[in-house]
This record gives C-alpha cells, sequence and structure tokens, in this order.
C-alpha cells in the first residue's frame, strides 16, 4: 500500500483540527468529554462497521485524527481502552446481542473500561493467571486479584481474563469475561499509591463477583485467542498519536539542551540527533504497518523500538539539565504530592516503558518463535 494523504484527508483533517479548536478544553470533566466527543461521531472511527453511533474514517483519515489529537492540547482520553481496545475485539469476535449492547455506549462516551489481564506474578507472562470464574447458572463468580489496572477506579466495566476450566493450565481452559464494576462487596479498586504521592495505576480484587454466561466473548475456553487478538489492536493508529507527543518531549529536550549549553558537548549532540533520526524511523515504519506489511511481528518490533527509544530520551532529558534535574520543588511538603517537573516525570515514568504492555524479553521471544521460526524457550527456564 502506498500510504499518503489525499485531498480527501487533507479536508477531513482541516475538519479534526476546527472542531477541536472550537471544543477542546483541558479543564473539562473527563466523563463530560468523553460526551461531546461521542456526540460529535468521534469516537469509533476505525471500528469499520457504523450503526453503532460513531463515524467511520479511512485509514489515513484515522491517522489524521490520531496527529490532530496530540497536537490540540485536549484533554487525555479516558475511553481510548473501550474505544480502542474492547470494540475492536467485540466486532472480530463478539455475537450480535454483544455489540448491539456495548458498542452504542462506547460510541457515546457513556461507559467507561479498564482491562483485567495482568496480575501479580503474571504480568507479562499472562498465561500464568490464577483468577478463576466458576459457571453458576446463568452467571460466573469470579474470584482472584489483578494489578497495574488504568482507569479501574473510573470504569464502568471491565473485561476480565479468567480460568474457567478447573485444573488447567497455561494458555487453556480461559474465558473473557465482560464484568461490570459496580458490584458493592463483590470488587474492591485499590489504587496503588507511587513514590510521588500520585496513583496512576491500582488493584482490582474480585470475590465472588458477578459476570453473565452471555457476556463471554468468543466462547468459553477461547480467552486466550481473544486476549492475544485484542493485543494486537493495542498497537494500531494510536502509535502514531504517541509519536507526535514524543516528538514534543523531544523538542523540549533539544531546547534545554541549546539553554543549558549542552548542545555543544558532540557526544549530546550526536545523541540528540539520534532521537531525531530513530523517531523518523519509527514513523515510517509504523505507517509501513498499517499500510498492511503483512509481517507478524510488527507489533513486538513497534513496541521494542519505542519502548527503548523513550528510555533513552528520559536519560538524554536529565542529561542534558546536569545538576537541576535532581533538585524537586522548593515548596513541597510531605504532606502533598511531590510534583515532578517534565523531564523528572519523563525519566523516571520512561522507566516502565519496556515492561508494561509485554515486556522486552517477552517481544524478543515472539519475534524469535513466531518470525525467525527459531526453537521454543524450555518452559520453566529461567
Amino acid at each position: 500500500m502506498d500510504f499518503g494523504f489525499s485531498e480527501e484527508d487533507d479536508a477531513f483533517r482541516g475538519e479534526v483540527r476546527a472542531w477541536l479548536a472550537a471544543h477542546a478544553d483541558p479543564g473539562l470533566d473527563k466523563r463530560a468529554w468523553e460526551r461531546a466527543l461521542g456526540k460529535a461521531g468521534w469516537i469509533g472511527l476505525g471500528w469499520g462497521e457504523p450503526g453503532y453511533g460513531n463515524r467511520t474514517a479511512t485509514l489515513t483519515q484515522q491517522v489524521a485524527w490520531a496527529e490532530e489529537y496530540a497536537r490540540s492540547g485536549a484533554p487525555p482520553r479516558s475511553g481510548h481502552i473501550g474505544e480502542n481496545l474492547l470494540a475492536p475485539t467485540l466486532i472480530a469476535h463478539g455475537s450480535d446481542e454483544q455489540k448491539g449492547r456495548f458498542l452504542p455506549p462506547v460510541a457515546a462516551g457513556e461507559e467507561l473500561w479498564c482491562q483485567g489481564y495482568s496480575e501479580p506474578g503474571a504480568g507479562s507472562d499472562l498465561a500464568g493467571i490464577r483468577t478463576v470464574a466458576v459457571r453458576d447458572g446463568e452467571r460466573y463468580r469470579i474470584s482472584g486479584q489483578k494489578i497495574w489496572t488504568s482507569l479501574a477506579h473510573e470504569a464502568d466495566w471491565c473485561f476480565v481474563l479468567a480460568r474457567t476450566e478447573p485444573g488447567s493450565r497455561r494458555h487453556h481452559g480461559l474465558s473473557f469475561l465482560l464484568v461490570p464494576m459496580d458490584q458493592p462487596g463483590r470488587i474492591e479498586v485499590r489504587p496503588i499509591r507511587q513514590l510521588t504521592g500520585t496513583s496512576d495505576f491500582n488493584e482490582v480484587f474480585f470475590d465472588g463477583a458477578h459476570a453473565r454466561v452471555t457476556h463471554v466473548v468468543g466462547g468459553e475456553g477461547q480467552g486466550w485467542r481473544v486476549a492475544m487478538s485484542l493485543l494486537g489492536f493495542e498497537r494500531g493508529v494510536s502509535t502514531l498519536a504517541q509519536q507526535i507527543g514524543f516528538a514534543e518531549e523531544l523538542g523540549r529536550v533539544v531546547r534545554v539542551a541549546v539553554e543549558t549549553g549542552a548542545a555543544r558537548d558532540p557526544v549530546v549532540r550526536e545523541c540528540l540527533v539520534r532521537q531525531w533520526a530513530e523517531l523518523r524511523t519509527m514513523r515510517w515504519n509504523a505507517l509501513r504497518t498499517l499500510g498492511g506489511s503483512g509481517d507478524p511481528g510488527a507489533p513486538s518490533v513497534a513496541k521494542l523500538l519505542w519502548a527503548g527509544w523513550h528510555q533513552r530520551l528520559g536519560e538524554l532529558a536529565v542529561r542534558v539539565r546536569g545538576a537541576a534535574a535532581a533538585v524537586g520543588p522548593v515548596d513541597w511538603s510531605p504532606a502533598a504530592p511531590y510534583e515532578l517537573d517534565a523531564d523528572q516525570h519523563l525519566f523516571l515514568f520512561s522507566r516502565a516503558d519496556t515492561i508494561y504492555g509485554g515486556s522486552d524479553q517477552v517481544q524478543r521471544t515472539i519475534i524469535a518463535e513466531r518470525v525467525l521460526g527459531l526453537p521454543r524457550e524450555p518452559k520453566g527456564a529461567v
């Protein structure tokens, strides 16, 4: 596919830019902003199936939307898990009843979702999960714990990967369940407090939480297949929007390097140029992949590229600042959250980039086994 932007795409980009300029307000309540996006039809552009309250767009128009949104300064999305992860999964594997029930509220910005995958001891090794769901008539009773669950404290629903076949091991006997979060006494959400005093993630405890049998996606025991399909949707058009944010961060680092004089150091200059060149390469690789390269290892390659790149940028950000990068706010109090500046946040948060969403080690194993055809890693190997 020749991935280029047509005159129609440029016109669409102009429409997007104008709408965002007129409506985007960083101070808006998250729920109100999601509803505004839904009312205008901007949620679900990439679903490929109209009729759920969403408009549809070509692949190039989806890229234009993602890039303009990232540039606009609009509020961070709280509905992206439902829109970009759950919805494509339902379209691919869900029943007509499931699509009719869940897609319209996502498209309207009325229902927010979170993801129940990782567990203590089963983060990147997703097949090791221990959360169980026991059939009880027309419902399942779910017991177990999930961790690192973004937006769990706000979400209305959670898609949960749980073990529905007693005695099953690894990727066998798993099911993909749609679970309502409003179950007091059966679901408890505990924010994970970080050293900064903020809480970006949560632990979620299920104590006999209910999920309907009709809310199993893809059939009982097919959870691994559905879950892997969902992870493929995770690294699509949104990676290009992510790169817009990366470019802004790199631009800030370059400006600081010039202001502090660090850019006069030839080693620092080489690092800055390398970061710029690698970011351009990531963009063209993402466009090539979206254009239909057919490479089964493309999602893993993309994750390896951006995770390592972002970590190196964080290291470079504090390097060009020198000792000033280690200084906190002068008015900080132990009773208040520790406020990091942009460079400090970039450095510290990017340490997790090579872990969450599939660790580097797991991505390399996927490439080795599924793309290069190398022997599989022995089970239980350290």
